[in-house]
């Protein structure tokens, strides 16, 4: 049986090894392309096994660094090129770019996120034991340097296809959306061990998901409700045009559409507009702050929105060009305080990278005059409304796992304000509420979602979505949000365990490669 076994290895090596590169480069390419319908709005997860599963069987023993890197290369442009298609819409149709650039711009934009597959798979191919372990740690590394590296684009993860599998999910209050990926991942490459005829992979991986199963069917509460009466929250969607949103003519427009929409919610606990909902900074639209805040005080109610603040107070006009502003959250009327200033700007939306180092090229020489949003502090206060800390996130930042947790520590519920009509009718705002759903499971917080066309949805402690409003329709939704206190692990560990796991699994699997070769050369 273990010869069988290795010549079954032998020759498919050896068969895939002789494939035309072009064909296997297309495989690969598609392989990371289907990965789009694991997740929102399609949510056929098992292709979230397949798809890396793909992967990792072409990434055979005896192939040179450079054709691994090539393969993993064009898994990433396929994965990339197709699962963030959706930034077209936001570069072709708002962006006024000509259809031919803007293929170029993904194309690009897929090579370079592609380079993060590339590296996995020479890295796999060239530098440590070519098993399930190393794999799947490799996989986690890459989505965990997508958070920060470069500023990060924290998209496309694996751990997201399986927001409601609670089967597998349920790892994600313990040590987070990696955790998930990573046990998908060794499950992936395990498949394609067992059809190689070896099973110790997928006794591991059937052993992780005993666990997480267990976890689901237990269900342990991680948090407990805070013991006060559930609030009764209105999210105002105004379903305003990205065309017109940021045109001055347009802006009294947009201040009487949302005064309209929360005419019949003032009485209401909470009241929360979007991102942006006033396209304007804060003395300017003061006389009308004031009267959304007499409202509010007149009816009880506590009133939020996303608003530009500009800090005049930190202008300095001898070594200022003009006053820091920011990207920014408040809360006013009964029982409130706070301004949320955002963490996690969007290159080339909110701020142009690389200041100065852009003016090498002629045609970007000045972008640093260009007016950039300045970034919020990681130490700022929650938010306080009605007796209880909110913990705040505008629009992409909610992708990133780690400021989230930090922003959930001594909050009793999260918020979130977006404007993703950036993106049209295409599957990023559908991906985005995925998102949301597994950093509510992750921090045992009911999650409220605010924005301009949707999704806007109220989401429980355990990332299920309790209500949401239809897209592209100016509306309210009404529910109720329990306040919840306790920390769950991820909480109060963060990706430390995870990453310590795939560090150790990557150090055995690299010495033990060295060792295999000091005892082949003896």
């Amino acid at each position: 049986m273990r010869l069988s076994t290795i010549n079954l290895q032998k020759r498919l090596s050896t068969h895939l090894n002789q494939l035309p590169l072009w064909f296997t480069l297309v495989a690969a390419w598609l392989a990371g392309a289907i990965f789009l319908f694991a997740l929102a709005p399609h949510g056929f997860w098992p292709l979230a096994i397949v798809s890396p599963a793909i992967l990792y069987a072409l990434l055979v023993p005896n192939m040179s660094g450079r054709r691994a890197f090539i393969i993993g290369e064009a898994y990433g442009m396929g994965l990339w090129c197709v699962g963030g298609f959706w930034l077209y819409t936001a570069i072709h149709d708002y962006s006024d770019t000509p259809t031919w650039l803007a293929l170029i711009m993904i194309g690009l934009m897929g090579l370079g996120m592609g380079l993060f597959h590339g590296f996995l798979a020479l890295v796999f191919n060239r530098m440590v034991g070519k098993q399930p372990f190393s794999f799947a740690a490799l996989w986690v590394l890459q989505e965990w340097l997508k958070t920060w590296l470069f500023t990060g684009f924290p998209w496309l993860f694996v751990g997201y296809a399986f927001t409601e599998e609670y089967w597998l999910s349920s790892l994600a209050p313990v040590a987070g959306v990696f955790a998930v990926s990573f046990v998908a991942i060794l499950l992936a490459a395990s498949l394609v061990e067992l059809l190689l005829r070896r099973s110790s992979y997928a006794v591991v991986s059937v052993l992780l998901l005993a666990i997480s199963t267990s976890l689901w069917l237990v269900n342990p509460q991680w948090t407990k409700p805070k013991g006060t009466p559930d609030l009764s929250v209105s999210l105002i969607q105004g379903n305003i045009s990205q065309d017109i949103k940021w045109l001055t003519k347009y802006q009294v427009e947009t201040l009487k559409i949302y005064a309209k929409l929360t005419r019949t919610e003032w009485g209401r606990d909470v009241v929360v507009w979007p991102e942006s909902s006033i396209p304007m900074f804060q003395d300017e639209a003061a006389g009308f702050i004031s009267e959304m805040i007499e409202m509010a005080n007149a009816t009880n109610t506590t009133w939020i929105t996303g608003i530009p603040y500009k800090d005049k107070a930190a202008f300095n006009a001898s070594t200022d060009k003009y006053p820091p502003f920011y990207n920014s959250v408040i809360a006013r009327g009964v029982e409130a305080e706070g301004l949320y200033k955002k963490q996690r700007l969007v290159p080339f939306g909110e701020y142009i990278p690389f200041e100065g180092v852009l003016d090498i090229f002629p045609s970007l020489a000045g972008s640093q005059d260009i007016k950039n949003y300045s970034r919020g502090s990681d130490q700022q206060s929650p938010l306080k409304v009605r007796g209880h800390n909110i913990g705040t996130a505008i629009c992409y930042e909610v992708a990133y796992p780690d400021t989230t947790r930090k922003n959930a520590i001594d909050t009793e519920f999260l918020l979130t304000v977006s404007n993703d009509a950036w993106f049209g009718t295409s599957a990023g705002p559908l991906q985005h509420l995925q998102m949301v759903q597994m950093r509510a499971l992750e921090n045992g917080r009911w999650f409220i979602r605010a924005t301009n066309t949707g999704v806007t949805a109220i989401i429980n402690h355990k990332g299920r979505i309790v209500k949401r409003a239809p897209q592209f329709e100016r509306t309210v939704l009404r529910g109720e949000i329990q306040a919840r206190v306790g920390n769950t692990p991820f909480m109060l560990m963060g990706n430390y365990p995870i990453l310590i796991i795939i560090t150790l699994l990557l150090l055995l699997s690299y010495f033990g490669k060295g060792l295999t070769t000091l005892r082949r050369r003896g």
